[in-house]
């Protein structure tokens, strides 16, 4: 279940709103979710969508909306080839939003149902998520250039095991994702015995790489003061992490001790311009015979996402009342290059010159945590 973001009084809390990056893939539900001839509603960059698996096992994203009155489709049916609007019966093929009947139409008539669509956008499903590309506003389903790779989670061999997390956040994507790639809040939101306490700050030093849209802290050591990382110590064998940050919204971690390995893509996705939500799916072959580690695993991950959440909630209740921001030195450094490749990106998409990049090549950063 996700963590939901309510006042006490059970209102929805909301912040300062953000521009927003379009012409990309963003993950809208979890497919587990779809049930056979069954609809299922999601919210993407604002816009309501209604989602499904066809018979032959393809997922599809639809715009909630009927285009002859704007009723939401989730309200209508689905026979797993054709998604019908409660209002009138008009009938969709989900995968293009071609129109297929309109019931009201006589053989008088010489309207072309088929020449109608509904906005309908591609849909792709990898690991377990159902990725739904957002066009430009005004571009229509299919926007100039070749589109992006649907995202991926890393893995390095047939066996692994999987775990997956979610929660909503009361706060901008620029504030999810800034906090998501913070490192100086471990020891205060994330104090746990089982990862680390306000006692076990020390000064870090981390390399820092530019990536095609974004940059990449180079392979290293993993943080000594962590307990998870502890663990992996006894395979005997050098512990090595590297973690990238790729617009629009996607941090990568690859941890790797001899044969064995960690991944995880996590993702901050806009739901509204003032609201996201966490995702996180990962992906491991460490301790893989032990018993009962993904429940465990996933115990741990919730507490931890859980803490993140609780301060965006409180971080929130601040942002209300539109309070003077900083960045500030090296801990600050990645948001300041976040900040500004998604300008470069939304300068581009605009009809402005080739993305610059803001790093001009590797650069060491300094902080305590």
């Amino acid at each position: 279940m996700p963590f939901l973001t309510t006042t006490e009084a059970g209102v929805p809390i909301q912040g300062p709103t953000a521009t927003l990056i379009y012409d990309d893939w963003y993950p809208a539900l979890r497919t587990e979710t779809l049930r056979k001839n069954k609809l299922a509603k999601a919210m993407l960059l604002g816009i309501p969508l209604v989602l499904g698996r066809r018979n032959d096992g393809r997922v599809f994203a639809m715009r909630d909306n009927c285009p002859h009155r704007g009723i939401p489709l989730s309200e209508g049916w689905f026979d797993g080839q054709r998604v019908t609007c409660r209002y009138h019966g008009w009938e969709f093929e989900p995968c293009s939003g071609r129109c297929e009947l309109i019931p009201s139409l006589t053989g008088k008539d010489h309207l072309d149902a088929t020449r109608i669509y509904a906005t309908a956008f591609n849909c792709e499903e990898r690991d377990g998520h159902a990725w739904v590309f957002v066009p430009g506003l005004g571009t229509g389903k299919r926007s100039q250039g070749a589109k992006p790779t649907v995202p991926e989670l890393a893995k390095f061999g047939p066996r692994y095991r999987t775990a997956f997390l979610t929660a909503d956040l009361p706060c901008n994507v620029d504030h999810g994702i800034i906090g998501l790639m913070d490192p100086a809040h471990g020891p205060f939101v994330h104090q746990a015995w089982w990862w680390r306490s306000r006692t076990s700050i020390r000064e870090k030093t981390k390399r820092f790489e530019p990536i095609p849209e974004g940059f990449r802290m180079s392979a290293h050591a993993p943080s000594g003061n962590s307990a998870p990382y502890k663990l992996l110590g006894v395979y005997g064998q050098p512990i090595e992490t590297t973690i990238d940050f790729v617009l629009p919204n996607r941090r990568t971690e690859v941890i790797r001790c001899g044969d064995k390995w960690f991944s995880s893509l996590t993702t901050v996705t806009p739901v509204t311009a003032s609201t996201c939500r966490i995702d996180v799916i990962a992906a491991w072959n460490v301790f893989y015979y032990v018993p009962l580690v993904t429940p465990i695993a996933k115990f741990f991950g919730a507490r931890f996402v859980r803490q993140d959440q609780v301060t965006m909630i409180q971080q929130a209740e601040g942002l209300k009342h539109n309070p003077s921001l900083m960045l500030i030195d090296d801990a600050d450094k990645p948001a300041k290059w976040y900040f500004a490749l998604k300008q470069a990106r939304l300068d581009a998409a605009g009809g402005g010159a080739a993305p610059k990049h803001p790093m001009d090549g590797p650069v060491e950063l300094h902080w305590r945590s």
